[in-house]
């Protein structure tokens, strides 16, 4: 990490934070489609992605899947609390393939009692973690879906740092947790617009300020919010 992390978080550490922990910290690729952790199950390692992006899912009864989470280069995988075991909320697959960084979450915990500015990324990141879920809820609540998706995507590609994202209509459909065919419609709309361009398996972004602007405000909120919270530490 001579040059500064890719992933936003460690690059809130300050310079002697991220040479403490660099030793124990491993590089992975993570190819799509890899279940990080089922629910249920201990979390054994903390990640932190720098081109790869994991989403938290529900499967349901019914065989939907419902998303309850996101997470990319601004953030991490697998929180970790000192002294308790964290297991799974659901199941954690990588939903872009990349790279990421990892620890082991015992190594995190005795990391963060060692350096209090170690610990002081984790706690502002849990903060940022229970804005983003009551946000997400309320979005889910009030907004359109055409907002919504247009807030998706433009996260997406925050997290990835590419204008190109692997992404199909049925996933979009199961993030969004409406039908595929309601995806469908909004991608066809998006596309005449010219904000997106439309290939098999994968979504380009042609015009990301008017994706943007075309997004519901949850998007710019959770964008201040993690600038407040997560300001990158000068080196």
């Amino acid at each position: 990490m001579a040059n500064g992390p890719d992933n936003r978080l460690l690059a809130t550490l300050s310079s002697d934070n991220c040479r403490w922990l660099e030793p124990y910290l491993e590089h992975v690729d993570l190819p799509r489609g890899t279940v990080l952790a089922e629910e249920g199950e201990v979390l054994s390692h903390t990640y932190f992605p720098h081109t790869a992006v994991v989403s938290l899912v529900r499967p349901l009864e019914d065989g939907r899947v419902v998303e309850m989470a996101t997470f990319g280069r601004e953030g991490l995988v697998g929180l970790a609390f000192a002294g308790i075991p964290l297991q799974s909320f659901g199941r954690y697959i990588v939903q872009m393939p990349g790279a990421a960084s990892r620890i082991g979450t015992t190594r995190l915990q005795m990391a963060a009692r060692a350096r209090p500015g170690i610990q002081d990324m984790i706690l502002r990141y849990t903060e940022m973690l229970m804005a983003l879920t009551l946000q997400s809820a309320a979005c889910n609540a009030v907004h359109g879906v055409e907002a919504r998706a247009c807030r998706w995507i433009s996260a997406t590609r925050d997290r990835a740092g590419r204008d190109d994202i692997p992404l199909t209509h049925e996933f979009l459909a199961e993030m969004l947790g409406v039908q595929r065919s309601t995806v469908s419609d909004v991608l066809r709309t998006l596309q005449g617009r010219r904000l997106i361009h439309q290939g098999r398996g994968r979504i380009t972004v042609n015009d990301g300020s008017r994706l943007q602007q075309a997004a519901c405000e949850c998007y710019h909120i959770l964008r201040g919010k993690y600038q407040q919270l997560l300001p990158v530490a000068e080196r």
